[in-house]
């Protein structure tokens, strides 16, 4: 399995993709491969990594920016990410965000946030910080990692890309 940057060709593999995966997760709503196209529309996909086997696109992450409140630059949030349904479990994912976590640090970012399980995205570092937050998230699912030890604080808001 290879870790790449999306390329053209990818684009209706990974639109398909996050269908797949986000088809019956609980907390989604459906619209997550629409999220992707508004944000690559607006060239906002700071970094779209695709995970391929024998050909097959078999995982997708995005990382877009956000805004903090109190004008702190260089944030991103992480998402969506997927896996094929098939392959989850595997470390797909994990290796997703590894590489796309060591990516946005090389490219100078401040951190990242995500909305998403403290159990899971623990183990990369991320932690819920109550200096960071998203309006109408319980906090212990808003979480961050930094990249340094300096950062503001603030209401973080995602591209429009993610609202439609």
């Amino acid at each position: 399995m290879i870790l790449r940057p999306e390329r053209d060709g990818d684009i209706d593999a990974i639109r398909a993709l996050t269908e797949r995966a986000f088809r019956t997760a609980p907390h989604a709503d459906g619209t997550e491969h629409l999220i992707i196209d508004r944000l690559r529309a607006a060239g906002a996909l700071t970094l779209s990594l695709v995970a391929e086997e024998g050909g097959a696109v078999v995982g997708h992450v995005a990382f877009s920016p956000v805004s903090v409140s109190d004008g702190s630059a260089g944030w991103y949030g992480l998402g969506p990410i997927s896996v094929d349904p098939s392959r989850q479990g595997g470390g797909i994912g994990g290796r997703l965000v590894r590489d796309g976590l060591a990516r946005l640090e090389a490219l100078g970012a401040a951190g990242c946030v995500l909305l998403g399980d403290p159990a899971y995205y623990g183990r990369f570092g991320f932690e819920p910080d109550p200096r960071l937050t998203l309006d109408g998230v319980p906090p212990e699912y808003f979480m961050r990692v930094a990249f340094s030890p300096v950062y503001g604080e603030g209401t973080v808001s995602y591209h429009p890309g993610f609202y439609g």
